[in-house]
């Protein structure tokens, strides 16, 4: 779609929701011209006009913070795009990873389980296994199984397995929650080692729907 299909604002400018691409958390709320929409559209990166400055804004470029686009959608109005990105670091320039983390009002006092249990939580795990593979942290235990290799890991991710068989013969469900997350944990060294990452696992899993 070129920029003059759609629908801006009388300063030329279109808003932009920016989701996370694995669990759809809206993480901030932007505006782009035409020159930040090409070179969204260009790079596979989020580019912004930022109205402050009155200029072209980079997302990231100074902080690191890069937004790499996976898929960008348009409304039926054609008046506001959204787009999924995979974030790196913090959405928000206060360090908090969305813009959107003030609550204002909540309906009841039950807590959403894609709050707690979702892909971003694994991405995060993975990323705190990358760095401490990056850069080792004496008494950790991630390093210890990196530093033992491969089939030290194979054995860990073996012996979890197990345990999570072993949990779900016993009544009630807390055992096995509390054995599947520490396979899920030996299984993201085990990614890391293999230099690969859940994202690839997560496209797999959707062909599977």
């Amino acid at each position: 779609m070129e920029f003059n299909q759609l629908k801006t604002n009388e300063q030329g400018l279109v808003p932009v929701v920016a989701q996370d691409y694995l669990s759809n958390e809206v993480l901030m709320v932007a505006y782009m011209n035409e020159e930040a929409y090409k070179k969204t559209l260009e790079t596979k990166k989020a580019h912004y006009f930022s109205r402050s400055r009155n200029e072209l804004w980079f997302k990231g470029e100074t902080s690191g913070h890069v937004q790499h686009v996976k898929s960008i959608l348009v409304d039926c109005d054609s008046d506001t795009l959204v787009i999924k990105i995979k974030q790196e670091g913090a959405a928000c320039h206060t360090g908090e990873f969305s813009c959107f983390y003030r609550e204002i009002l909540t309906v009841d006092d039950m807590i959403e389980v894609n709050d707690v249990i979702n892909s971003r939580v694994l991405e995060e795990v993975y990323q705190v296994v990358l760095d401490r593979k990056n850069n080792p942290k004496e008494g950790s235990y991630t390093n210890y199984l990196f530093d033992k290799g491969i089939d030290k890991i194979l054995k860990k991710v073996g012996e979890e397995t197990a345990e999570v068989i072993i949990g779900a013969k016993n009544e009630g469900p807390d055992e096995i929650i509390y054995e599947i997350s520490d396979l899920l944990y030996h299984l993201t060294v085990l990614l890391v080692e293999k230099d690969t990452n859940w994202e690839f696992i997560f496209k797999e899993l959707a062909k599977r729907r």
